[in-house]
């Protein structure tokens, strides 16, 4: 047990001097880095519709007359086409092209298999029902009350998410409207994190290497959508699965509160798409031209 203890160690040690040493050497850890250049964005459309095949999916939330998985297809297909006709040398994937779902895991696999440099993922937002007491007569003078749930159409802007390397319950309880539904426990089973320690430190020192990134790119972006005239929630730490499984600085834009009538207007108008699309292309060069710098 003593020697299994100790060969840990040594791996642990070793890995992350590697670590250490790779991130020193190629500086992806800043935004200055020589010969770097940014050639290729993931564009993911949050959401979709179950598939033909069936299988676990994730339908989003919904307003009174739109859903979110059409307005993040519809936003993300504008974006693609800004991208590369406005940023030279730029290609785009899309993790989704049609009205279906694509499951978590593959967002993330065709990020990384396409060797992807930035990720930014579209979503809508929306707030769950708040309970409320009300008074529905009255008994020998007091009043009788029942509680009933009611829809909160309060919540109204954007917010920026990016990954959060601190999972606690509240947080899982809040991603219920991220969570895929229906059959398939292997995407259950994938999406939790491994027992494996020597995997573990793995995943962590890959969050941490684009931790940095992400944040900036996110308020770069955000600045973008405030310059806009856009209300902002500013930039929250969250545990998403596409963000803690895409190797390269990740945002999750939550355009507007789709469950806002102002909102769902907004993101069902061509005006408010294109200026959703223009903020986010504005965002990329800015951080595009920072990024590839020369240093001094």
């Amino acid at each position: 047990m003593k020697r299994l203890i100790y060969g840990l160690s040594a791996f642990v040690i070793c890995f992350s001097l590697f670590s250490f040493k790779s991130l020193a050497s190629t500086k992806r850890d800043t935004l200055v880095n020589n010969g770097f250049k940014i050639k290729t964005i993931i564009v993911d459309a949050g959401h979709g519709n179950r598939r033909p095949e069936g299988g676990r999916y994730s339908p989003g939330a919904e307003g009174s007359y739109s859903f979110e998985r059409n307005v993040t297809l519809a936003i993300a297909q504008k974006l693609q086409k800004a991208i590369e006709k406005e940023i030279d040398g730029v290609r785009v994937v899309m993790t989704r092209t049609t009205p279906d779902d694509v499951p978590f895991q593959t967002r993330s696999d065709i990020a990384n298999q396409n060797k992807g440099d930035l990720f930014i993922s579209i979503h809508c937002n929306a707030l769950p029902n708040r309970t409320v007491r009300e008074v529905v007569g009255h008994r020998k003078g007091k009043k009788i009350y029942r509680t009933v749930s009611v829809p909160d159409r309060s919540g109204r802007g954007v917010l920026m998410l990016v990954y959060d390397t601190k999972r606690t319950a509240p947080q899982v309880e809040a991603l219920m409207e991220n969570v895929e539904i229906g059959d398939g426990k292997d995407d259950e089973k994938a999406a939790k994190e491994p027992d494996d320690p020597i995997t573990t430190i793995m995943i962590n020192q890959l969050k941490n290497k684009y931790r940095k990134q992400s944040i900036h790119l996110a308020d770069l972006l955000n600045n973008e959508f405030i310059d806009e005239g856009r209300k902002s929630e500013g930039l929250r730490e969250q545990v998403l699965f596409v963000l803690d499984h895409t190797a390269m600085p990740s945002v999750l834009v939550e355009t507007g509160y789709i469950n806002n009538p102002q909102d769902e207007d907004y993101l069902n108008s061509e005006d408010g798409q294109n200026e959703i699309v223009n903020a986010i292309v504005r965002g990329i060069k800015t951080y595009k031209k920072e990024a590839e710098q020369t240093a001094d």
